[in-house]
């Protein structure tokens, strides 16, 4: 089977817990490869995770989901108000052994219609790292143009956004 579902969940619960780890461990080890030739630390990933808290996405302003194929969690992602209109797509996670197998893309188009109708935001933004090769490739895939920098993240190194509007 290949059955997926996506709903809101609390980000501070425990699966929005676990997720946002896992999430953080995955791309602070890519970092920590990419930059200084070893995994991070776990120092170094409570670090990212207190750095950059994700309170910002629940209610009202934003919102976290969770992905789950064949009943199991398999990811996440979360929309927040960035300004009234328009919103940013940030936390996209998919776990390994659930990638290739189109995940990705309903957990995007997931937060695009979260972020239309909860957050009413007619523009989605989002940035990424230059070492995220196949994120930069989904989000390109499904329509989200390269825009210079909105925001000043250190470790960011693409922005992109995409109308939500017909």
């Amino acid at each position: 089977m290949n059955l997926w579902s996506i709903t809101p969940e609390p980000v501070d619960g425990p699966v929005g817990t676990a997720l946002l780890r896992e999430y953080y461990t995955d791309i602070v080890h890519r970092y920590y490869q990419t930059h200084h030739g070893r995994d991070a630390a776990p120092a170094e990933i409570d670090q990212a995770l207190a750095e950059e808290p994700s309170g910002h996405l629940a209610p009202p302003g934003g919102e976290f989901l969770v992905a789950r194929r064949d009943g199991m969690v398999a990811g996440c992602a979360g929309v927040h108000l960035l300004a009234p209109g328009t919103a940013e797509l940030t936390r996209v996670f998919i776990r390994p052994p659930a990638r290739r197998h189109g995940g990705g893309t309903r957990l995007i188009s997931a937060a695009e219609r979260a972020a239309r109708r909860t957050l009413r935001a007619g523009l989605l933004r989002l940035d990424t790292r230059h070492d995220l090769v196949e994120a930069r490739a989904l989000y390109a895939r499904m329509g989200y143009a390269e825009i210079p920098a909105y925001n000043d993240s250190p470790y960011a190194g693409h922005w992109f956004e995409k109308s939500l509007t017909p």
